[in-house]
């Protein structure tokens, strides 16, 4: 006869025991079994409490049991985000969502409503999706430190099957050839795409089960491909070039290597396309963004082959001797850098046109500005006529190597431009021609259109120093108080333009 007060105690009792079950033990995170068996309690409870309102009169109903459930699924939720942040084995994080899933799917086939935990889920994927990521650093990394960078050798057809097998690579030049011959790669190309396509699987089983449309899986595995592509791999490849002991056999190696996984995006494209069965033309596709992990980069922009081409382009000079008598020949230590910049750009034979030619370019734009900087130093107090002769024959010894063609592919003479300003300036001082340059001077057709007022001042100075202190008997020469005055002249004139 206490039916009321029995209800009220029931309810307030299943209350109490509802938040003992939805309280996770503290090293839930560490197990499978730990999530399993929180799980299975939270199921039982409810199974439980559906089986009494379907059983009996009034005991519980449909308003309590959604109150409860309401209250079980945010805390179910907030315990489940804290938990799997602490994961980080991808493969404990996948059989977390299976689990998720079953708990979600029973408890819908109940009548319970379970969309927060499919949302839920989708945040699961960003950690699952950065495990991932994490995992693969170690695989690259791994691959990256093992590789011999030299071009991989194949003796024979079946090995030749094996290798175009493993990585999408056509070269109708190469197949004619007869064995033993080299793909251009080394062995990281293949093995490296082959780990791709495996984080491509590794990222779709997460997406099964989810009641996702094959676009939004498709999509997903897209930003997360692109993440490790443009952040994974790419710094993976970085910290492999700034190693100190990476010679440029290894670098050139790796700008070919780069270059080939590059142009393989398009087949990991149609790839995630085979899987998903989303053609890139009937949805907005996100693109594979390898392309800006490998690219090789345009003439003027940062070096080719990201920062491999940077260390490409670091030619040093010895200290110059300004003061010399000029010699019949170029200096020697500008000889010995010719000949070490000729072997190199032998080895670029297969590196693409543009690489070999922008590495070039940049090579020779750095020769040239380091040769002008010697000239402009601070410490060069003194510059004969007989020093500016020889540097002449240095500089023509860099043009000679610009005209020899050391990279195929330039047109004219577009790799002389690059000593143009050297050239047009010691014209200018050894044919002494000051009276074409201070009229021509700021007209687009002027014959040293590239010669700077305030380098040619420097230089000046330098010659004007020289004839002062070099001759303690100038002031008794005529043809030295000439050349004096005329310098004085020019200097001012010079000055003026500046001004």
């Amino acid at each position: 006869g206490a039916r009321e007060t029995f209800e009220s105690y029931y309810r307030k009792q299943r209350r109490k025991q509802a938040r003992l079950v939805l309280q996770p033990p503290s090293n839930m995170h560490e197990t499978l079994d730990g999530y399993r068996k929180y799980f299975n309690q939270i199921v039982g409870f409810f199974v439980v409490e559906d089986h009494i309102l379907h059983t009996t009169q009034g005991l519980v109903n449909r308003a309590y049991l959604d109150e409860l459930w309401e209250m079980a699924l945010s805390k179910t939720i907030a315990a489940l985000r804290t938990h799997s942040s602490y994961c980080s084995d991808p493969s404990l994080v996948l059989d977390l969502k299976n689990l998720i899933v079953l708990f979600a799917d029973t408890l819908q086939g109940y009548g319970f409503p379970v969309n927060q935990l499919f949302d839920m889920l989708l945040e699961i994927q960003d950690q699952y999706s950065e495990t991932l990521l994490k995992k693969w650093s170690g695989v690259f990394r791994n691959i990256l430190d093992s590789d011999n960078y030299s071009p991989i050798p194949v003796s024979n057809e079946e090995l030749y099957k094996k290798i175009v097998g493993q990585f999408p690579f056509q070269d109708a030049e190469l197949e004619k050839q007869p064995f033993p011959k080299k793909f251009p790669f080394s062995e990281f190309v293949p093995k490296v795409y082959n780990q791709i396509k495996e984080f491509i699987y590794a990222c779709l089983k997460f997406s099964e089960d989810l009641h996702l449309s094959s676009t939004e899986v498709d999509d997903m595995i897209r930003k997360s491909t692109n993440l490790l592509l443009t952040r994974t791999l790419s710094n993976c490849l970085q910290t492999v070039i700034k190693r100190r002991n990476v010679g440029l056999t290894e670098l050139v190696q790796i700008i070919i290597n780069t270059t080939h996984l590059e142009k393989s995006c398009k087949f990991l494209e149609e790839f995630i396309t085979n899987i998903t069965n989303v053609l890139p033309e009937t949805v907005h596709t996100t693109k594979l963004y390898g392309t800006t992990t490998f690219k090789v980069r345009d003439p003027g922009a940062p070096p080719p082959g990201g920062a491999a081409g940077g260390q490409l382009e670091s030619v040093d000079l010895e200290p110059h001797e300004l003061a010399l008598a000029p010699g019949s020949r170029a200096s020697d230590y500008l000889v010995d850098l010719i000949g070490f910049l000729r072997s190199t750009f032998a080895v670029f034979t297969h590196l693409p046109g543009k690489v070999a030619q922008t590495a070039c370019m940049s090579a020779c734009k750095h020769l040239s500005t380091s040769l002008l900087q010697l000239l402009l130093e601070a410490e060069v107090r003194q510059l004969t006529l007989g020093a500016l002769q020889q540097f002449n024959l240095d500089v023509e010894e860099c043009e000679q190597f610009a005209r020899s063609g050391p990279v195929p592919g330039f047109q004219g003479d577009t790799l002389q431009l690059a000593f143009i300003d050297l050239r047009q300036l010691l014209d200018l001082f050894i044919q002494w021609d000051w009276s074409t340059y201070l009229a021509d001077y700021g007209q687009p057709t002027c014959k040293y259109l590239r010669v700077n007022p305030t380098t040619a001042l420097v230089l000046l100075e330098k010659m004007r120093d020289t004839s002062r202190k070099n001759n303690v008997f100038a002031q008794f020469r005529k043809n030295e108080r000439d050349k004096q005055k005329l310098i004085d002249t020019v200097a001012k004139q010079l000055r003026g333009l500046i001004n």
